[in-house]
C-alpha cells in the first residue's frame, strides 16, 4: 500500500474509530496492520494502520513505526470481533499483537513429512468432532498437519491451558515437527509451520494461515473472563472461513452452539472413566463427608498407587448451600423447575421463587432440615481424619509446592494433578443443582476432567466416585453408561425452546449505569433483571446489536454479549 496518509486505530478504546495521520516524507510504505506511535491531543499513543487516508496538510504526522504489527487478515478479523462483541477494535488488535518486540527476522524451517505424526492422523474431515474425554486428540492435529503439507502456511493449534500447550509442543517436537509457542513473536511472524498456544493464539499474526485446530473447544478457559467476553472457538471458525483454510474443533461435552455443528463422533463408553455412584441418602449418616464405600476405595488406592493416589473435588457453584431432609436425606427441590430450594425466612423456595412453601420434606414429611455446606479446608480436615493421611489443599490461592498422596481442592486441582488412582467428587449435587442454565453440561465436563486423571475404562488404572443424593438424575445415569448423547440432545432442545444460543442472542448490562441503560431500551424487547445486571434477549445477534446501538452506555456500564 503506497500512500501519504493512513488511517490509524489507536489503543485508546474510548475512541473507537480510525484517525487520519500523514506519513513523513522518506518513510517506507506503511501496510495495513503495521503498528505505529501517533500524537493524540497532548499524548503519544500506539495504534495500528487500518487503511489509506486522504492527505491533508492539517493532519498530524505519524511519529514512529513500531515492531509487533499484525496482518491485514487479522485487522479484518478484529473488526469483525469488535462488531460481534460490541467492543473497541483496539481490544482485539491488542490481543493479536506480540507482547514483546520482534528483535530479529527468522527464516522458518520447512515442514518435513513426519511419518510418526502423519501415520497417526485420523481420517476426519474439517469440522467439529465430538470425542471421549480420554481420546488422544493428537490424531486431529496430525490430520491438520498433513493437510498443511499441501498448503503454504502455518497451522495454529489452540488449547485451554499453558500446561497442555507445553505438553503438546513437546510431543510434536519429539516427532520432528517444527513447532513454536504463540508467545514466541519472532517465530510466529516468521511463519513457523506449527504454532501452539492458549486462547490468544487464535489471533497469532502468522503471514499465511494454512489451517486451524481448537482442542477442547467446550472448555470455559477458551472464553475470555474479562470484558469483552470473546470466545476463541468462534473467532477460530470465523478466521478460518475468511482465509479459506480448513479448521477442526474437538469437544467432549459440546454446548448447543457446537452440538449442532458436530460432523463426527469419536466417543464410546471405553473412553469415559469407570464410575461408581454412592447415593448418600442410603449411607450411614455417621459416615462423615466421605461415605464408607469411598473410604474403602481410597485406602485401596493408597495401598496400590504411588505419587498422588486420591483426589477429592469440592467445587462450590453459586452459594454452595443445599438443603436436605435430616431424616431421609432427600434434597429440597422446586416442583416447577427442579432447582435447589433455599431458605426464604421460615419458608423455602427456588431462586426464581416459583412456589414458596413451608420447610418440610416432600418425600417423608419430616420438618428436620439439614443445611449442607462445607468449605474445602473443612473437607480437607475431615478427609485427613477419615483416611489417617496428610492432605494437600489446592485452590486458586498461592501454589502448594509439594503435593501429598491425598489432595483435596476445587477445580484448580486439575492444573496440578494429572494422574491419580481415584477421584472422589464429594458433592456432585453442587453441579447438578447449580443456579446456572448450563449446570448439567458443567456436571458432565467435571466428570470428563476427572476421567482424564484416572484414565478410561479400557485402561483399567483408576476410577471416579460420585457422591450424590440424585442417583436417578439423567446426568448421573449417562455418566454410568458412558453415553451422554441423550443428555446433550435434551440440552439442544431446551436451548431451542428457550431461545438460547445458537437459537437466540443475549447481552448483559452491568455496572453503575446499567439501570438507566436498560430503561432506555426500545419497548417490546425481552429484558429482565438478574443477580448481576440486566439481560436483554433478541432472536439473533444482528437484532440484538440493532437494539443496543441506540442505547447510551454511560460511564461505568459494561456490556457482555453472548
Amino acid at each position: 500500500m503506497t500512500t501519504h496518509a493512513v488511517q490509524v486505530i489507536t489503543e485508546v478504546g474510548a475512541i473507537d474509530r480510525p484517525l487520519d495521520y500523514l506519513v513523513p516524507e522518506g518513510w517506507p510504505d506503511l501496510e495495513v496492520g503495521d503498528r505505529v506511535r501517533v500524537p493524540l491531543q497532548s499524548r503519544s499513543v500506539r495504534g495500528w494502520v487500518v487503511g489509506a487516508a486522504t492527505p491533508d496538510d492539517a493532519l498530524k504526522a505519524v511519529r514512529t513505526r513500531l515492531d509487533g504489527g499484525v496482518t491485514r487478515e487479522v485487522v479484518d478479523l478484529a473488526r469483525w470481533a469488535a462488531d460481534r462483541w460490541m467492543a473497541p477494535t483496539a481490544r482485539f488488535l491488542g490481543a493479536a499483537s506480540p507482547h514483546r518486540l520482534v528483535r530479529e527476522v527468522l527464516t522458518p524451517p520447512g515442514a518435513p513429512a513426519a511419518p510418526a505424526l502423519t501415520d497417526g492422523a485420523w481420517d476426519v474431515a474439517p469440522g467439529v468432532v465430538q470425542v471421549g474425554p480420554t481420546a488422544d486428540v493428537l490424531g486431529v492435529v496430525a490430520t491438520a498437519y498433513r493437510t498443511c503439507a499441501a498448503r503454504s502456511g502455518s497451522l495454529i493449534v489452540v488449547v485451554p491451558t499453558e500446561g497442555w500447550a507445553q505438553r503438546l509442543r513437546q510431543r510434536l517436537e519429539r516427532r520432528g515437527v517444527p513447532v513454536a509457542s504463540s508467545e514466541d513473536a519472532e517465530r510466529v511472524v516468521a511463519g513457523w509451520p506449527v504454532v501452539v498456544g492458549t486462547r490468544s493464539a487464535v489471533w497469532a499474526p502468522v503471514p499465511v494461515l494454512a489451517a486451524l485446530v481448537v482442542l477442547d473447544a467446550d472448555d470455559p478457559a477458551l472464553v475470555s473472563s474479562a470484558w469483552p467476553r470473546w470466545g476463541a472457538t468462534e473467532v477460530a471458525q470465523r478466521r478460518a472461513e475468511a482465509a479459506g483454510a480448513p479448521w477442526w474443533a474437538t469437544t467432549v461435552v459440546p454446548p448447543p452452539a457446537l452440538a449442532v455443528q458436530v460432523t463426527r463422533r469419536e466417543t464410546r463408553p471405553a473412553l469415559w472413566p469407570a464410575l461408581r455412584v454412592i447415593d448418600r441418602r442410603r449411607s450411614d449418616p455417621h459416615d462423615g463427608w466421605l461415605a464408607a464405600e469411598a473410604v474403602r476405595a481410597a485406602r485401596q488406592a493408597l495401598a496400590t498407587s504411588e505419587d498422588v493416589a486420591v483426589a477429592v473435588l469440592l467445587q462450590r457453584l453459586g452459594t454452595g448451600r443445599l438443603l436436605a431432609c435430616g431424616r431421609c436425606g432427600e434434597l429440597y427441590r422446586c416442583e416447577t423447575c427442579g432447582g435447589a430450594e433455599i431458605e426464604q425466612g421460615e419458608m423455602v423456595a427456588c431462586r426464581e421463587q416459583h412456589a414458596t412453601r413451608p420447610a418440610f420434606c416432600r418425600a417423608c414429611g419430616s420438618t428436620q432440615v439439614r443445611r449442607r455446606r462445607v468449605g474445602v479446608q473443612g473437607l480437607a480436615t475431615a478427609v485427613a481424619a477419615q483416611l489417617a493421611q496428610p492432605v494437600s489443599v489446592v485452590t486458586s490461592a498461592p501454589r502448594v509446592e509439594r503435593l501429598e498422596r491425598v489432595v483435596v481442592g476445587t477445580e484448580a486441582l486439575w492444573g496440578r494433578v494429572r494422574r491419580a488412582a481415584l477421584v472422589i467428587m464429594a458433592d456432585f449435587d453442587q453441579y447438578l443443582l447449580a443456579p446456572r442454565a448450563d449446570a448439567r453440561r458443567e456436571a458432565l465436563l467435571a466428570a470428563a476432567r476427572a476421567g482424564r486423571v484416572v484414565g478410561g475404562r479400557a485402561e483399567g488404572r483408576g476410577a471416579v466416585i460420585l457422591q450424590t443424593r440424585r442417583s436417578e438424575d439423567p446426568v448421573v445415569r449417562a455418566l454410568e453408561s458412558g453415553d451422554i448423547d441423550e443428555v446433550l440432545g435434551e440440552e439442544v432442545e431446551t436451548a431451542r425452546q428457550l431461545g438460547l444460543a445458537p437459537f437466540g442472542a443475549t447481552a448483559t448490562l452491568r455496572g453503575a449505569g446499567a439501570d438507566a441503560a436498560a430503561g432506555a431500551l426500545a419497548p417490546g424487547l425481552r429484558v429482565w433483571a438478574g443477580e448481576d445486571g440486566w439481560t436483554v434477549w433478541a432472536p439473533d445477534t444482528r437484532a440484538l446489536h440493532e437494539a443496543l446501538r441506540g442505547v447510551p452506555l454511560g460511564p461505568g456500564v459494561r456490556l457482555d454479549v453472548e
